[in-house]
């Protein structure tokens, strides 16, 4: 029975596998042209509609059933757009946002599980994305507070404004996507200009650039492999 069980196991693995190989092998030959050999980078054409504009900035966020949500600020802060990238091969749309903001903001830190601090950029003032109900998110004002200035994360717990300091520019940053699998033979992959913002998900090792021209996807295919295969053994177990 035992033998059994390891071989359905082992079948079922080998699907997973064969599944991302040929996600990838799709990938390459259609959507994804500029693919290295661990790397894919899916430019915004290739991505949902919320995903192809210019952004402010941007945070992931783990809901309570597991899922992974990427929250991309639009139109000077005024929509906020969620993409769910649990899958990093099949991001889907979970519709946008109006928040009734002032100006662009970024966001700083968590404050718990279902809240986001953010500071306005323009006064430096501070303010709580409400994430109670993850896919329609509120903005809201921090009643009684005066300062406006540098602020600093207490773990989870809240955070401690100091003083008021001078708005900053936002810098944006030109990258290069290398695949350094052979570091004898390093590739120059693909440019992205204009780079705003860059977050990544550990667990899929997805990286998430925000460009002037909509969102980037650098994805590597063997940690979602490695990610799957884990969830399946932990299913089996």
């Amino acid at each position: 029975m035992q033998r059994d069980g390891d071989s359905k196991y082992s079948k079922c693995l080998g699907r997973v596998a064969m599944a991302i190989i040929a996600t990838g092998a799709v990938a390459a030959s259609a959507a994804y042209a500029r693919e290295a050999k661990n790397l894919i980078l899916v430019p915004p054409a290739e991505l949902p509609q919320l995903a192809r504009q210019s952004g402010e900035a941007m945070f992931l966020h783990q809901t309570a059933d597991g899922r992974t949500l990427l929250y991309v600020e639009h139109d000077q802060g005024s929509q906020l757009a969620i993409l769910d990238v649990t899958d990093p091969a099949q991001l889907k749309e979970q519709g946008s946002v109006q928040l009734d903001a002032a100006g662009p903001f970024d966001f700083v830190s968590a404050l718990g599980d279902k809240a986001e601090l953010v500071r306005f950029r323009q006064d430096q003032a501070n303010a709580v994305l409400d994430l109670h109900h993850a896919r329609a998110p509120t903005l809201r004002k921090i009643a009684g507070l005066t300062l406006q200035g540098q602020t600093v994360a207490l773990g989870g717990d809240g955070f401690t404004v100091s003083t008021s300091v001078d708005a900053g520019s936002q810098l944006a940053r030109d990258y290069q996507i290398v695949d350094s699998a052979n570091s004898q033979q390093l590739e120059r992959v693909f440019d992205v200009k204009g780079v705003r913002e860059e977050i990544s998900n550990d667990e899929t090792g997805t990286t998430f650039l925000l460009a002037e021209n909509g969102l980037y996807l650098i994805r590597r295919p063997a940690v979602e492999l490695d990610k799957q295969r884990r969830e399946l053994e932990d299913s089996a177990n």
